[in-house]
């Protein structure tokens, strides 16, 4: 494999060929419900293969096999998945699968459906396919697709050494669907690529369609000759400023490229730009100029679409919380505080305080006498071996959770000026 250039290499270094990728040895693993893949597109790959098999048994050694680590490092090219594989005998045997490549108006149609919403190329760039490209003919193999070859000298159909390394290959396609891609002809960059000449294409249509007809100046109006070069020649008003657009605009997807940044870090900062931008123009307020850095990262971490922690997600708060000397789990937290009541939520989470004589002193009672356990009184917090209600400046009660007796408090439920009303919400999440 041609190697990759370190970022900020020197210019004319091979660039990386992901027409042909190698993949090292896969630990043996012993999957806890039979099964060897976990996505949509790896169960499919798994069930073309058990559909044509002839011998149960032959699958069932060759599944053997691959959850011993009998399979050696794995080489994916256009059509062709090799490796060499260890059976009884001390020298291994070499197996490949085999499978058609799609042609060119296969290829258009699948960038045409990929590209057909801005969530499906967010999906690709996360390691995910959406179900909607399932519709692809030919991505997909089906039972027939794939042709076994192998040098030992069983003749099955297929031998157990190239079911290991069809059930192994299983495990790639669920870490990475471009080597699917890749099987099917054509790599991750050259179909990223076109996806992002596809996206800024529709981009720059959709604009120009919804652009209104704007007054001009005709420049020979200014730059025209006058009879006396000594009389200043009296302009034309300007055209009035272009209207603001009603939301800002969505950042091109970005390809990843060896020599350049994180493509989903640019397309986050980018998209946060114009957001802030389009916050400006609007308003004449910057809605995050005072805040600290640290308070600017969990409202960028929290701002992230997706629920759960995705590959992405987790990648962000690595970076995020590194950046700023701090934990992701500490981002984390803070995440959910900023969900929770923005900045004010933030603050409640950091920042204990002694409030004033009035709704503080009041709540206690209020809880007892809404047969709520005890709680103890500690500066703005009222606490229980596993919940407390926090006061807030804002005057509102924020609710956390813990475990018993932890003192491990995390955000929940959502604030409310009475305590009662507080607690309620969060035993009731």
């Amino acid at each position: 494999m041609t190697p990759r250039p370190a970022p900020g290499g020197r210019p004319g270094l091979p660039r990386h060929d992901d027409r042909r990728r190698t993949f090292p040895q896969l630990a043996p693993r012993e999957a806890p419900d039979g099964r060897f893949a976990a996505t949509w597109w790896g169960n499919a790959w798994v069930d073309a293969l058990e559909d044509t098999a002839l011998d149960a048994a032959r699958l069932a050694r060759g599944q053997a096999y691959a959850r011993r680590g009998h399979v050696d490092a794995i080489t994916v090219t256009p059509g062709r998945v090799v490796a060499y594989v260890h059976g009884s005998r001390p020298r291994p045997y070499r197996s490949e699968i085999r499978l058609r490549t799609l042609g060119d108006d296969d290829w258009e149609r699948f960038l045409d459906k990929a590209a057909a919403r801005p969530d499906h190329i967010a999906a690709l760039l996360d390691k995910d396919v959406p179900h909607a490209l399932e519709a692809v003919t030919g991505l997909l193999p089906a039972p027939g697709d794939l042709i076994p070859d192998c040098s030992c000298p069983d003749d099955g159909f297929p031998c157990k050494h190239a079911a290991a390394l069809c059930y192994q290959a299983a495990r790639l396609l669920d870490e990475d669907p471009f080597v699917l891609f890749l099987m099917r002809g054509r790599g991750e960059q050259e179909i990223l690529a076109a996806l992002t000449r596809r996206n800024a294409a529709r981009s720059a249509a959709e604009t120009s369609a919804a652009a209104p007809a704007l007054a001009t100046v005709p420049a020979r109006a200014v730059l025209a000759p006058t009879a006396d070069d000594t009389v200043p020649r009296p302009l034309p008003p300007l055209p009035p400023p272009l209207p603001a657009p009603a939301q800002p605009g969505r950042p091109p997807v970005h390809p990843p490229d060896p020599d350049a940044p994180d493509p989903l870090a640019l397309d986050l900062l980018a998209s946060e730009a114009a957001v802030r931008a389009h916050a400006f123009l609007m308003t004449g307020h910057d809605p995050v100029a005072a805040l600290t850095p640290w308070q600017d990262a969990v409202r960028l971490a929290a701002a992230h679409p997706g629920s759960g922690l995705t590959a992405s997600t987790r990648a962000l708060y690595r970076d995020l919380a590194y950046a700023l000397d701090r934990t992701p789990t500490d981002l984390a937290r803070a995440v959910a505080a900023w969900r929770q009541g923005g900045l004010a939520g933030l603050l409640v989470l950091e920042e204990p305080w002694d409030p004033p004589a009035g709704p503080f002193d009041r709540a206690r009672p209020a809880l007892l006498a809404a047969d709520q356990p005890a709680f103890r009184p500690w500066r703005n917090r009222l606490s229980t071996r596993s919940l407390q209600l926090r006061f807030g400046r804002d005057g509102l009660w924020y609710g956390y959770e813990s475990d018993a007796d932890r003192e491990d408090w995390w955000p929940r439920g959502t604030p409310d000026p009475d305590p009662v009303g507080a607690l309620t919400d969060l035993l009731g999440q």
